[in-house]
């Protein structure tokens, strides 16, 4: 399984020296099965570049799977040059959540007055599926849907292959229960033994006072999610939008000495990088 992060910033996208190592593109994850499919979760602003990449490699056949549709996953679906091709087959999924289908809630995106190109005029062949829970297949791989603790609803999801997983909970609250979202066990248990757990961690601790129920983790509650459930590596996620590279690596640090002593590898997430689980990685 072969794992590229496109974008690691949340809410929106930012710029400047300060953020040149971690990025600041939003939420845009590939995987790559082992028969080569295109695995996509989410179009923040970092499916731009992840379009351009596919199309250079002359792939034109993708699984686009969405957390949620809060304008940090979704505003860069216009920009994937992709849906202006007639020969690209776009495979969609994602949970309504509390409005008829997904479809009607993912297509506004690309509507007057937010977009001059309805989604309804593009080129690509797009097949759109409610995707809410349970499971599905991709080639060999298995991917398990689980709801978030987000406002207005969200999805996490753990992919299996070849004997590894991976496990994404970006956007999770786990300080706090929304409505749709599950207890804190629940997350441990989905998680469990997972070689990879990207997640949440937007917050300090000392952030979380006036930050509570706006839906998003601290990273010192994310870290004690990660050790209960025994991960192997665990990748800090949905970067703040003011947070610079230097706070990114404090924030980073200050989890690693919370675990000094336990078997589990701890960074954040970056934009451009890369991750090989199962066999040679």
């Amino acid at each position: 399984m072969l794992i590229r992060c496109w974008g690691a910033r949340g809410s929106i996208p930012v710029s400047g020296s300060n953020y040149n190592r971690y990025g600041g593109d939003t939420a845009c994850i590939e995987i790559r099965t082992t028969g080569d499919s295109v695995v996509i979760i989410d179009a923040g602003t970092g499916i731009r570049r992840l379009g351009n990449l596919l199309l250079a490699e002359d792939k034109h056949a993708y699984t686009l799977i969405f957390t949620h549709v809060h304008w940090d996953h979704v505003i860069g679906l216009p920009f994937f040059r992709p849906l202006f091709l007639k020969n690209t087959q776009l495979s969609v999924f994602g949970c309504p959540f509390h409005l008829d289908s997904f479809e009607n809630t993912i297509s506004p995106v690309m509507q007057m007055p937010y977009f001059p190109v309805n989604i309804e005029n593009v080129k690509a062949k797009i097949t759109h599926k409610d995707f809410c829970e349970g499971s599905m297949k991709i080639d060999d791989m298995t991917i398990t849907a689980i709801k978030l603790s987000h406002p207005n609803g969200g999805l996490g999801f753990r992919f299996e292959e070849d004997g590894v997983s991976f496990v994404y909970l970006t956007d999770n609250e786990l300080g706090y229960q929304h409505p749709d979202g599950l207890k804190r066990k629940d997350y441990v248990n989905f998680s469990k033994g997972a070689n990879l757990l990207v997640h949440d961690a937007e917050y300090l601790p000392e952030e979380y006072r006036t930050t509570r129920k706006w839906g998003h983790s601290t990273c010192t509650d994310a870290l004690e999610l990660a050790l209960e459930a025994g991960v192997s590596r665990f990748g800090l996620f949905h970067h703040n939008q003011d947070r610079t590279d230097e706070g990114v690596d404090q924030m980073v640090e200050g989890c690693r000495r919370k675990a000094e002593g336990r078997k589990i590898e701890i960074f954040a997430m970056s934009q451009n990088q890369e991750i090989k689980l199962g066999k040679g990685a």
